[in-house]
C-alpha cells in the first residue's frame, strides 16, 4: 500500500481542510461535498484524511464492523455478545462511478437461497464503510440508481438488500465525502442536501504558493516515505487535536442566542426544510470544540453558515452556489442578542470565566478555528450569492467561454437576456434503447417494470421467480423430488428483463442569424432553449450546443453533462448575419458522428431552433434540405422549434421538419400547459414517412 500524501502538507485550501477536520471530529455534521476545478488537491486531501481518523473498536471477525459495546442485534454475522473487541484503523472506502448495485450494497446468492434455503450474503462497499469514510470521486457522475441507494442508506443508517422475498439488513453509518468538477454537471438536489457541508476550491493565483505546491509534490513523488516522515510531528499533533475535540464536544453549550441566529439565518436565505438548521447547529458546536471552547460564539455561527448553506440556497440548477456575506452579517447582527448573555450573542464571553475563547488557534494550522471567511471562488472573487444572475456573463458582446470569437456577419447584435423559463412538454426518442440510466426515453435497464425473462448471462442479479418455477416444474419427477421443496438447478434460473428510462444526448442547434435577431424574439427563443435545458437537467441528459450565423456553424459547447455550461454559452450568444442553415446542420451531424463513436449506446435527440429560413451560401434552401435528409437517413430523432412570428407565416420550419423526419412545434406548443395537441414521442412524422 502506497504512503498517502500528508494531510498537513496540503498547501492552502484552508476551508477544505477545516470542513474535513470538522467531520473527523463529529461525523454527525453529515459529510462534505468538495466542488472545484481539476487539479486542486480535492482527492489528495480526502485520501489523506483517513490517516488522521482515530482507530475504531470492532467485534473480532465481524464483517460489518459492529461496535463491541453495542453490537447491532440484526447483524448478519451476529448475534454478538457485549464484550471487548479489537482496534483497527478507520477505513476509507472509495465508490467507483461505474460500480454495480451488487458491489455497493452486497450480493445475495439467489441460487443457494432457492435450492438450499440459506442466506449466503457477500457484503458490499456500504458494509465496508460502516463507521468509516465513504468517498465518491466525481460524485456528480454517479448513476441514478446508485444515488438512490446512497440516499436510503444515509437517511436510515442501514442498508437493505431485497431479492425476491429474501432480505438482508445491516448497519451503514458513514462519513460521506464527495468531490466533483461542476463543469461535468450538477448533483441531484436530494443528494446535494445530504452533504452537511460544501466547499468551493480553486488553484491559488499567488506565484509563491503555486511554487510551494509544486515543490512539495515533487518531493513526495521522489520519496513518499521520507516526505511523510518529515510531516509526522504535524500529523500527530492534528490527530491528537481531533481526539481532544471529540472529548470536549459533549461539553459544548449551544445557547439560545446562537440557536436563534442559526434559525434566523436559515430563514433569511430561504433554505428548504430543517436539515440546514440542524447541520448549522452541529457545525457551530463542532467549531467551538475544535477551537477548544465550551460555548458557541457568533463567529462559529457565521463560519457554520458559510460551510452549510451555499449549496442549499440554489433555487434552480443555474444559480451559482454561494452566500451574500453582507446579508449574512446583517442577519447575525440583528439577532445577536445584544448583550451576549447566555453565551449567545457576540464574540465576548458572558462572564469571562472561560478564557479559552480568547485563545487564538495556531494560524498556521489547518483549521481557522471558527469565524474564518471562505476562500475566493474559482473566478478569483467571492460569489455574490444573490441568486439574481442566473448564469449571465459579466460583459456582453465578448467572445464565448469556449474562446471562439464570433463569426463575421453583418449587423451583429449584442447578446440579449433569456426570457423566463417554463415547464416544457416531454420530448423523447422513439423505440427502445439501452443507454445510460436517465428519465427521458424508454430503454432496457436494470431497474424498472418487469417485461419478461431470459437465461442469465453471467451472475444472476434480478430473478424472475415465476419463470424460474415454470422452467423447473416439468423436471421435478426426473430429479427425484420427494418433499414439498422445489428442486432447482442452475439451468432453471431466469433473469428478469426490465424496462425503464434512459438519458439521451440532446443536441441543440440554434439559429443565431439576423432573421432571429429581434430582441424580444431572441429573448423568447433563449427562454425556450433554457427551459429545455432545465428539462434536460432533470432527465439526466447530456447536452451539446451548435449555433449558426454569418457563413458557418460553430460548436458552442461539445456534448457534456454540464447543463450549467450550456446555459452560460446560451446567455452569451450574439446574433446577426445571414442564415447558413446547411452549415449548422452539417456541423451538428458531425458532432453526432463523433459522439456515436464515443458512446454508441446513448441515443440522440436533435432540437433545431429556427424560423426555417436559409440565406447563407449558394443554393441555401437545396443544401439545407440535403443536409436535413442526412439526419433522416441515420434515423436521428429530431424536433424543430418553429420561431417564425408575425401575421404572415411561410411554414418553412414545418417543411424542414419533414426533411429531417421529425416533428415541428411552435414556441407556444412547447409549453407543458399548452392546449395544443403535441404528441409526447417524437415519432409522428417518421411513421408517416415510413
Amino acid at each position: 500500500m502506497s504512503t498517502p500524501f500528508p494531510f498537513t502538507a496540503v498547501v492552502g485550501q484552508d476551508d477544505l481542510r477545516l470542513a474535513l477536520l470538522l467531520n473527523a471530529v463529529s461525523p454527525a455534521v453529515g459529510g462534505v461535498l468538495v466542488r472545484g476545478e481539476k487539479g486542486t488537491a480535492k482527492s489528495t486531501a480526502v485520501r489523506a484524511l483517513s490517516a488522521l481518523m482515530p482507530e475504531v473498536d470492532v467485534v473480532a471477525g465481524c464483517r460489518f464492523s459492529c461496535a463491541p459495546a453495542a453490537p447491532d442485534p440484526a447483524c448478519p454475522d451476529g448475534p454478538h455478545e457485549v464484550g471487548p473487541g479489537v482496534q483497527r484503523p478507520a477505513r476509507m472506502v472509495e465508490l467507483p462511478v461505474g460500480a454495480s448495485e451488487d458491489r455497493l450494497v452486497g450480493a445475495l446468492d439467489i441460487e443457494r437461497a432457492l435450492a438450499e434455503g440459506v442466506k449466503a450474503f457477500e457484503p458490499g462497499l456500504l458494509a465496508d464503510a460502516h463507521r468509516g469514510i465513504l468517498y465518491v470521486d466525481e460524485v456528480n457522475l454517479l448513476h441514478d440508481h446508485l444515488v438512490d441507494l446512497l440516499l436510503d442508506a444515509a437517511a436510515m443508517g442501514a442498508s437493505y438488500v431485497e431479492r425476491e422475498g429474501v432480505s438482508v439488513r445491516h448497519a451503514a453509518r458513514f462519513l460521506l465525502v464527495g468531490t466533483m468538477n461542476p463543469e461535468e454537471g450538477e448533483l441531484r438536489p436530494q443528494l446535494l442536501d445530504r452533504f452537511g457541508l460544501t466547499v468551493e476550491v480553486a488553484a491559488s493565483r499567488e506565484p509563491d504558493q503555486r511554487v510551494e505546491v509544486v515543490r512539495r509534490r515533487l518531493a513526495y513523488d521522489d520519496d513518499p516515505d521520507g516526505f511523510a516522515g518529515r510531516w509526522a510531528d504535524e500529523e500527530t499533533a492534528v490527530r491528537a487535536r481531533i481526539v481532544a475535540a471529540r472529548k470536549l464536544l459533549p461539553s459544548v453549550v449551544l445557547g439560545d442566542g446562537p440557536l436563534r441566529q442559526i434559525a434566523a439565518t436559515c430563514a433569511a436565505f430561504e433554505v428548504d426544510g430543517m436539515r440546514a438548521d440542524i447541520v448549522m447547529a452541529r457545525t457551530a458546536t463542532t467549531l467551538a470544540a475544535w477551537a477548544g471552547r465550551t460555548e458557541v460564539l457568533a463567529e462559529d455561527v457565521r463560519q457554520a453558515a458559510l460551510l452549510a448553506l451555499p449549496h442549499r440556497r440554489r433555487r434552480n440548477p443555474f444559480d451559482a452556489p454561494g452566500l451574500d456575506e453582507d446579508k449574512l452579517d446583517e442577519t447575525l447582527e440583528e439577532f445577536g442578542g445584544g448583550d451576549g448573555s447566555n453565551g449567545s450573542g457576540g464574540s465576548d464571553s458572558s462572564d469571562g470565566s472561560d478564557d479559552s475563547g480568547d485563545e487564538d488557534p495556531d494560524p498556521d494550522g489547518p483549521d481557522g478555528g471558527g469565524g474564518q471567511p471562505p476562500q475566493e471562488g474559482p473566478d478569483g472573487g467571492n460569489d455574490d450569492g444573490s441568486g439574481e444572475s442566473s448564469g449571465e456573463v459579466p460583459a456582453q458582446g465578448e467572445p464565448s467561454e469556449s474562446g471562439q470569437a464570433p463569426s463575421p456577419g453583418a449587423g451583429e447584435q449584442a447578446p440579449v437576456r433569456a426570457a423566463e423559463p417554463f415547464r416544457t412538454k416531454v420530448l423523447s426518442v422513439p423505440g427502445l434503447g439501452e443507454g445510460a440510466a436517465g428519465r427521458r426515453s424508454r430503454a432496457r435497464t436494470e431497474h424498472g417494470r418487469t417485461t419478461g425473462a431470459r437465461r442469465p448471462q453471467g451472475a444472476l442479479t434480478k430473478l424472475h421467480l415465476a419463470a424460474t418455477v415454470q422452467a423447473a416444474a416439468p423436471h421435478q419427477r426426473a430429479r427425484g423430488r420427494s418433499g414439498p421443496g422445489l428442486v432447482v438447478r442452475r439451468d432453471d434460473l431466469r433473469q428478469a428483463t426490465r424496462e425503464g428510462r434512459e438519458g439521451n444526448l440532446v443536441l441543440f442547434v440554434v439559429d443565431a442569424s439576423g432573421s432571429m435577431a429581434a430582441r424580444q424574439r431572441m429573448s423568447a427563443v433563449k427562454g425556450a432553449v433554457l427551459s429545455l435545458l432545465l428539462d434536460a437537467y432533470q432527465r439526466r441528459d447530456k447536452v451539446g450546443l451548435v449555433t449558426f450565423r454569418g457563413s458557418t456553424g460553430e460548436v458552442a459547447l461539445p456534448p457534456t453533462s454540464s447543463v450549467d455550461a450550456a446555459a452560460v454559452r446560451l446567455e452569451s450568444l450574439p446574433t446577426g448575419g445571414r442564415t447558413p442553415l446547411a452549415a449548422g446542420l452539417l456541423r451538428a451531424h458531425d458532432v453526432l458522428r463523433v459522439e456515436r463513436l464515443r458512446d454508441p449506446a446513448r441515443r440522440a435527440l436533435v432540437v433545431l431552433v429556427t424560423d426555417g429560413r436559409a440565406t447563407g451560401g449558394p443554393e441555401p434552401v437545396a443544401l439545407a434540405g440535403r443536409a436535413a435528409r442526412l439526419f433522416a437517413a441515420d434515423g436521428v430523432a429530431s424536433v424543430v422549434v418553429d420561431c417564425e412570428s408575425g401575421p404572415v407565416r411561410l411554414g418553412l420550419a414545418g417543411q424542414l421538419a419533414g426533411e429531417l423526419g421529425g416533428t415541428a412545434v411552435t414556441l407556444d406548443e412547447l409549453r407543458a400547459d399548452s392546449i395544443a395537441g403535441l404528441v409526447r414521442d417524437v415519432q409522428g412524422n417518421s411513421r408517416r414517412a415510413a
